[in-house]
């Protein structure tokens, strides 16, 4: 039976929320007490609502992430959209295997570290914005790309896309960083795609149509 730990400390609340959405959550609730103070009865209904649909967006539950060793995991909850070979791409040393994760609006947008190790690139792409599900979003779509190296000198590249309407790339870490599988680094705000390059040797775990959680699918094992 695989054990599980914690790659962050678990949140004090109930309903975790990323710290992006607080400008976001206390506009609107702060448009919505305008509107129950002038007795707009029917606007302030719709403020309590997208009020809600905000914070649901931007919820940050906690994840127990596996700890055998040379696992992989999901840095992205959402559905596998294309799993597929990869002779050669900027965004990892050699050949390698792409596994692109698509997230829509109803998915937790938070993204988490696939796996242990050092950040060796962080680049960012600025680009256009097509629908995140098409193949031609992974070049030429907004994106930022990583680079990490295991402890034991393999590697995993990870690349946030902006979508449709995804129009903002989070990203919190820098070359040089040390980090924990499952760790949060970022998120990408209102529906996107996060493509993973694992080395050729991979034994992958997931296939196109899966359903994947970040920091607790595993993705594959080397």
């Amino acid at each position: 039976m695989t054990s599980h730990k914690w790659s962050d400390l678990p949140s004090q609340t109930a309903f975790p929320v990323a710290r992006p959405g607080y400008p976001f959550i206390f506009a609107s609730a702060f448009v919505t007490a305008i509107f129950a103070l002038l007795g707009l009865v029917c606007l302030s209904i719709l403020g309590l609502l997208v009020t809600g649909c905000i914070c649901w967006f931007f919820r940050d539950p906690d994840r127990l992430v596996p700890t055998e060793e040379g696992l992989v995991v999901s840095p992205a909850d959402g559905k596998v959209i294309r799993v597929e070979p990869v002779d050669q791409t900027p965004y990892f040393p050699g050949p390698c295997t792409r596994v692109s994760i698509f997230m829509s609006v109803f998915n937790v947008h938070v993204n988490r570290v696939p796996h242990e190790g050092i950040i060796r690139k962080v680049d960012y792409y600025p680009g256009k914005f097509f629908s995140a599900n098409l193949d031609k979003a992974s070049a030429a779509n907004e994106h930022n790309a990583l680079l990490l190296e295991s402890p034991n000198g393999k590697w995993v590249g990870f690349v946030q896309i902006a979508g449709l309407i995804a129009r903002r790339i989070i990203c919190r870490v820098q070359p040089g960083d040390t980090l924990s599988r499952g760790q949060r680094f970022g998120m990408i705000c209102f529906g996107s795609r996060l493509d993973v390059y694992l080395p050729d040797q991979t034994e992958l775990r997931v296939k196109t149509g899966d359903r994947v959680q970040a920091g607790a699918t595993v993705l594959g094992k080397w």
